[in-house]
């Protein structure tokens, strides 16, 4: 019979874990949308870029981390000059590149990101304005200064978080958190900086920087907003004139646990069919793959095979990113 004090510790355990570490979510594709983790990478294309993702980690679990997200990005210039249309679904009948990325030239960007993210017995819904100025180096070499300003809604999700035998088992911090679970307000503060070119990229953002200077709301739980830092790089290599491979790394960090690591390795086909292969310091192997289905619709899906101590309880995760491309 399985020990039922056993889970609770197990569960309990779980629950702090992503209160911990995981205040920001993880997004496996980073290398497709770097903008969800740097305000910088704004406007890097010449196209209006709308993204739609979801994210489901720990498949297995009850309650496990679920993220969601709305991403908009565009140059002021593809904003004035756009004309409206409606682009109905239609597949390509032949293969669709990738927009070029240009450089050389002065240009500014907004975006915006709707995220919503529960873990456990906890709710994060942010939103996000952005803006981004690209300053040319040289004719080839760019770099970009973002920043994010927006407000995150934390909330303590009650159902979500019952003690079996609670008679017998004291725990402050969840009575702390059942006696003050009104949802609270952050402002959220981020920076950026990207220097790029059509054949590499390395990228700094820092997130969360104004902690819980600007707090407002009814609860009075501390939902403690950490500093969290993403350092990116990477280069495309050719490798025939239809074949790219393109090496990469993601290193997260927040104080005071030890950085992230993530190395990936991602072969393009005619910069039109692509697929990936990560992996996540001590946590996961990850498979990807996409490609651009017409000249306004993009896909991508990635599943993460655990290799942490979670494996013999969770079946992996799944992630899938839907875009729209309107050049």
């Amino acid at each position: 019979m399985v020990n039922i004090k056993f889970l609770i510790v197990f569960f309990l355990l779980l629950i702090t874990k992503s209160v911990f570490t995981q205040q920001i979510p993880q997004y496996s594709q980073y290398l497709r949308n770097q903008y969800m983790i740097n305000p910088a990478a704004a406007g890097v294309y010449d196209f209006i870029d709308v993204t739609v993702g979801g994210r489901l980690q720990w498949v297995g679990f009850k309650d496990a981390p679920m993220s969601s997200y709305l991403s908009f990005t565009s140059p002021l210039k593809s904003i004035k000059n756009k004309s409206m249309y409606n682009p109905g679904l239609r597949i390509s009948s032949g293969i669709v590149k990738n927009p070029e990325i240009k450089t050389g030239k002065l240009k500014h960007a907004v975006g915006s990101q709707l995220v919503v993210d529960q873990y456990g017995a906890f709710r994060k819904i942010q939103f996000s304005g952005s803006y981004a100025v690209h300053v040319p180096v040289s004719k080839d070499y760019n770099i970009s200064f973002g920043t994010k300003l927006g407000l995150s809604n934390n909330a303590f999700l009650q159902d979500r978080a019952v003690v079996a035998n609670s008679s017998t088992i004291v725990d402050n911090t969840y009575s702390g958190f059942i006696n003050n679970h009104g949802n609270i307000n952050t402002m959220d503060l981020g920076v950026g900086f990207y220097f790029y070119s059509k054949k590499m990229f390395l990228g700094l953002a820092a997130d969360q920087l104004s902690k819980n200077m600007v707090t407002f709301g009814a609860g009075t739980a501390n939902f403690d907003p950490k500093i969290h830092f993403n350092i990116t790089g990477g280069i495309k290599l050719p490798i025939s004139t239809d074949l790219t491979i393109s090496p990469a790394f993601l290193v997260k960090y927040m104080n005071p646990t030890k950085p992230s690591i993530e190395s990936t390795a991602q072969l393009e086909y005619k910069e039109w069919l692509w697929t990936a292969i990560s992996y996540r310091h001590k946590d996961a192997i990850i498979g990807m793959f996409g490609m651009n289905i017409s000249d306004r619709f993009k896909i991508g899906y990635s599943y993460d095979f655990s290799i942490n101590q979670f494996t013999n309880y969770s079946s992996g995760g799944h992630e899938l990113i839907l875009g729209i491309m309107l050049r």
